[in-house]
């Protein structure tokens, strides 16, 4: 129940991804034939037949992306300290997340959330640390594991009800709930220009951080229990 959940002992997370290449042109041999195959089921939502068209597309799958941030946020006390794991070496920062993982949320209590959590960011986490030769942190690898211990949390899921239709995005529940969206600057379609146009990962990090943040306060909404203020929130 949500009221049993304690917020104390999570360790919520939102991933940003990118193309592994800047572009479609630059993509080796073997994989852009594998990705021409691929685009034939993703372009037919994109009204497009060329694959080097939506290859922008090709960051939210993990046989074709990279992730570039990694932030997580977690209560101390009274503060709720927010770190972020970025940077162009995937493997460096994967590295260092279950470093992190490991060291203060791989206990029986601990738990992973994060806001579609389940079919994006803790699947594409573990396939990205899987291609590096990484181990995974225990509360992330589910192989064999029976359903009630799985210690991963999805904030969209809770709100589905069973409802296994419906998709709700985090700025549509922060508005449903009166919180601050996570999207003022920029949203998940624009990544792929500001990484590899623009060329600032700074930006990313800080809308990756807004997004954990907000999951975090939709949690504590859910829980009937106070927000988060801003002086509560330590970047470390």
């Amino acid at each position: 129940m949500l009221k049993d959940i304690k917020t104390e002992n999570i360790l919520f997370l939102d991933i940003e991804t990118v193309p592994a290449y800047p572009d479609y042109k630059s993509v080796p041999e073997t994989f852009r034939k594998l990705w021409d195959h691929k685009a034939k089921f993703v372009r037919k939502e994109k009204e497009t037949d060329k694959a080097s068209e939506i290859y922008k597309s090709a960051g939210i799958f993990a046989e074709f992306g990279k992730i570039i941030c990694i932030s997580v946020g977690y209560l101390h006390g009274s503060d709720f300290r927010i770190k972020s794991f970025a940077g162009h070496d995937e493997k460096t920062l994967l590295g260092e997340f279950s470093k992190l993982v490991v060291k203060y949320f791989n206990k029986k209590d601990s738990q992973l959330c994060a806001h579609n959590g389940k079919e994006f960011d803790f699947p594409f986490i573990g396939r990205r640390m899987l291609v590096h030769g990484l181990s995974i942190p225990g509360i992330l690898d589910l192989a064999g594991k029976k359903p009630w211990e799985v210690k991963l949390l999805d904030t969209m899921e809770l709100w589905k009800f069973g409802d296994f239709k419906s998709f709700t995005s985090l700025s549509l529940l922060s508005a449903l709930f009166g919180i601050d969206t996570p999207k003022d600057d920029i949203d998940g379609s624009m990544v792929y220009e500001v990484y590899y146009k623009e060329k600032n990962l700074d930006r990313i990090i800080n809308y990756c951080q807004k997004d954990v943040l907000t999951v975090a306060q939709i949690l504590l909404r859910m829980q009937g229990l106070p927000l988060i203020t801003k002086e509560q929130v330590v970047i470390t």
